[in-house]
């Protein structure tokens, strides 16, 4: 059966450019299902802040391990082959989702989702920037970031509105249609590639680096690795307790989607500064001081009961998470060939970071329901303890990470019999 093409002359386009309109679709139907299931599950089962935060410590945990495993397979079985296979898994969760009732259906549906988002997000980062040398690298990163952030931006902000227009049944049907037309570009992208495949093509290479060099860098991806997931602790917890910080201000879901919005755009300027600045690059000072910020920001956001202070928090909040997403990424395509397997490993962070912050936050409030606020605190300590080793690690520099040790000199080895 022919596969309808959407994009007709396709002479036009390049593959790389198809994969971008993937990651912007991907990121509106992710963004609409994942953050407004909290608001769906709030109406439609009564959920507050602490089984919405169980939720979401279950969802991270399966977007943890799944994208360890999606990576994998990415690089095993092709990228391409990988996100259709995602897409497909998706299509399938959200179109169950449709006629499923019942708190343990929808949790069931949620988890099928997520299994399919964890093999599209590492493949399209694959395939965004393989074949890419550092300069083109920042480049198609840089890019993906502002293709993704800002239709997730626009998914957040209008998505209130969509919800109350339409009733929540748009939860699943909205992305139910935009996931189907991701999969018929991913298709388009993949047959463009065979068609201008070139075998004689040249990689572009970079400079031979120094065994300092490559130590270096991957001191800064794991660096980054160890951030990243604290940024998505403070996401995650702040995505779950959102309904309640709406009823607690007054919103309604139109306006708790309209204010609560304002991070992402100020993520996204951050992604278009970064895009085109490339000073931030291997600069311990850059991450250091966003993860500082990141800590102010949210326990503003949860603790302090006034919109002004929410939006402005929010602002600083969104810049902090453009550059440890940022350098989480970037340093993953940048620093070695794997990109399938570490943009893996970089989700599968982001995941960790999606548990571990709302199950804080959820065992707080399990034990001490009288303090409303334990739950805030207990996610701010922990992000203060990611802070502290965050610095440890910086402090080190000088220090190798582990595997990166040079071998020892052949002086340091016996060189017979000792008397």
């Amino acid at each position: 059966m022919a596969i309808p093409a959407l994009v007709p002359n396709m002479s036009l386009v390049s593959p790389k450019t198809l994969y971008f309109g993937v990651a912007g679709l991907n990121s509106v139907a992710t963004t609409l299902f994942f953050y407004y299931f909290y608001f769906f599950a709030q109406q439609q089962f009564g959920f507050g802040n602490r089984q919405n935060l169980w939720l979401a410590a279950l969802q991270g945990a399966t977007y943890a391990v799944g994208s360890w495993i999606g990576g994998r397979c990415a690089q095993r079985w092709g990228y391409s082959r990988a996100l259709r296979r995602g897409l497909i898994a998706m299509a399938l969760a959200l179109a169950a989702g449709t006629a499923m009732s019942g708190v343990a259906a929808h949790v069931a549906v949620m988890i099928a989702v997520t299994l399919g988002t964890c093999f599209t997000w590492p493949s399209l980062e694959a395939l965004v920037s393989h074949g890419e040398d550092r300069a083109g690298t920042q480049w198609h990163v840089g890019l993906y970031n502002l293709v993704w952030a800002g239709t997730g931006a626009l998914a957040y902000f209008l998505g209130g509105a969509l919800l109350d227009a339409w009733g929540m049944v748009a939860l699943h049907w909205v992305p139910l249609g935009i996931v189907l037309v991701e999969w018929l570009l991913a298709k388009q992208a993949q047959q463009l590639a065979v068609q201008t495949a070139h075998p004689a093509r040249t990689v572009p290479q970079d400079p031979v680096m120094t065994p300092g060099e490559r130590a270096d860098r991957r001191r800064f991806l794991r660096m980054a690795w160890m951030a990243n997931p604290f940024a998505y602790m403070a996401i995650q917890t702040l995505v779950a307790v959102m309904p309640g910080i709406a009823a607690r201000l007054g919103l309604s879901t139109t306006w708790a989607g309209i204010c609560g919005s304002l991070w992402c755009f100020a993520r996204l300027a951050a992604f278009a500064w970064l895009w085109r600045w490339e000073g931030w690059h291997y600069r311990f000072g850059w991450l250091a001081g966003s993860f500082t910020a990141l800590l102010v920001s949210f326990a503003v956001l949860l603790t302090v009961p006034h919109l002004v202070a929410m939006l402005v928090a929010q602002i600083v909040f969104g810049l902090a998470l453009g550059l440890i997403y940022s350098s989480s990424l970037f340093y993953s395509m940048d620093a070695g060939e794997t990109k399938g397997e570490h943009g893996g490993i970089h989700e599968a962070a982001i995941g960790l970071g999606n548990m571990s912050g709302p199950l804080v936050g959820a065992v707080a409030l399990q034990w001490g329901p009288a303090r409303p606020d334990s739950g805030a605190v207990a996610v701010c300590a922990l992000l203060a303890v990611g802070w502290l080793a965050l610095l440890r690690a910086g402090w080190r520099r000088n220090c190798p990470l582990p595997g990166t040790e040079p071998p020892r000199s052949t002086s340091d080895q016996p060189s017979g019999p000792t008397a």
